[in-house]
């Protein structure tokens, strides 16, 4: 059995810097062949590129994404635009398919929803003219979300498959929208939690050939670890609820989602 972690931040070396050697074991032990590790600031994108290239012999294939999140949003200067350029130019080299997390999150006040409203379009215009999946955190800003990638699908500014949505917890009726406009959704280990509610009907409701796994290590561990450090050894668990869900072996859920992951991220991912 084979599993991609499509999304995970191990480039926090606080959370693991005592062990990202026995994370990747234990991540290889469990079935997991792939790991995007997703970035939140451009500092992050680096540790990941370096972290790549530290860790290609793990035994588990470690890609990269380069972005700016939402919260700080108030970093994406110039500078950021112009250090991204130079990594977007290299993609092959560094490893890099995609571009993320990026977005739109109104649960703090980090940022301006216009500061983060021009961060995401920029990134959106970046994957498309790289020719890139973008990988899009929403939070409490679906609407102002679904309107920039609306306007995008109209201007054409958007690839065929444009990417994910990741740790999807909205409707069944925006997932609809999004599935219409070619993303994927990604679900992680709230789905395994007691109070899950929107994600369950989501899943069921959404094509096979349209979702992903992750874990967005080190956050939000699946049951039977909720509340403590995450790791993408945990992506199993996400797997066996969605497996239960679509009502299909593990197995299958397991080959479908590193199918779907390698489709849009690259086959050589």
């Amino acid at each position: 059995m084979e599993i991609f972690d499509t999304h995970a931040h191990l480039n926090w070396r606080e959370e693991y810097k005592d062990d990202i050697d026995a994370v990747l074991e234990n991540a290889k032990n469990a079935g997991v062949t792939h790991i995007l590790l997703a970035s939140s600031e451009l500092h992050d994108s680096k540790i990941n590129m370096d972290l790549r290239e530290a860790k290609k012999d793990c035994g588990v294939k470690l890609s990269c994404a380069v972005g700016v999140h939402p919260e700080v949003a108030t970093t994406f200067d110039d500078e950021s635009k112009w250090q991204m350029e130079q990594w977007l130019k290299k993609k092959d080299e560094l490893g890099i398919v995609a571009v993320g997390e990026i977005g739109m999150d109104y649960h703090y006040d980090d940022a301006s929803p216009a500061a983060e409203a021009m961060a995401f379009i920029y990134q959106m215009g970046l994957a498309y003219r790289y020719d890139l999946p973008a990988i899009i955190h929403e939070r409490d800003a679906c609407e102002d979300t679904l309107f920039i990638l609306k306007s995008l699908s109209e201007q054409k500014l958007l690839r065929e498959t444009p990417g994910v949505l990741h740790c999807f917890s909205g409707s069944v009726e925006t997932a609809k929208i999004l599935l219409d406009m070619g993303f994927y959704l990604g679900f992680d280990g709230p789905i395994t939690f007691k109070n899950a509610r929107k994600a369950p009907d989501v899943i069921r409701m959404c094509p096979l050939d349209r979702l992903l796994v992750e874990t967005d290590s080190p956050y939000m561990a699946p049951v039977p670890f909720r509340g403590h450090r995450n790791e993408p050894a945990y992506v199993k668990y996400v797997v066996e609820e969605m497996a239960r869900l679509k009502e299909i072996s593990v197995e299958e859920m397991a080959r479908i989602t590193t199918e779907n992951a390698q489709r849009l991220f690259g086959k050589d991912t």
